[in-house]
């Protein structure tokens, strides 16, 4: 997984990732807040999110390529809170090509890769990991 601190709040991130999301005209398809879903059974877990989004127009030839993909897609971030630091995860997109037949869509991974670290980015207000 890669990871990365944010310099805001958790609410700040969760909203500057949203924002960073719309610009782009991506489609956020799903916020599963897993703090609420614990307190609706009595448990107790800090602030933790994970927004799944993407484009279809990206994901869908890896899917034509192998099926299987379809598990790991659309994309997700997860944003927790660890004590008073907030962070972000997501896992790189080059990480399919091991587990799925993906020979030749390694142009669409790299550009999966390149939005996931732009997003992260931007919603953390951290520097870039690439290079």
């Amino acid at each position: 997984m890669v990871t990365r601190s944010s310099r805001y709040g958790f609410s700040a991130t969760v909203t500057s990732l949203i924002a960073a999301l719309e610009r782009r005209g991506l489609t956020v398809f799903a916020q599963v807040d897993h703090a609420a879903g614990a307190a609706e059974v009595g448990l107790e877990l800090g602030d933790e999110m994970v927004l799944s989004f993407g484009n279809p127009r990206s994901g869908t030839p890896l899917m034509q390529a192998d099926r299987r993909v379809g598990i790991e897609l659309p994309l997700r971030i997860l944003i927790w809170r660890d004590g008073d630091q907030v962070w972000l995860g997501y896992v790189d997109p080059h990480a399919l090509a091991e587990t799925y037949r993906l020979a030749g869509h390694e142009a669409t991974l790299d550009q999966m890769a390149g939005l996931l670290d732009a997003l992260a980015t931007e919603a953390s207000g951290a520097a870039s990991s690439l290079p």
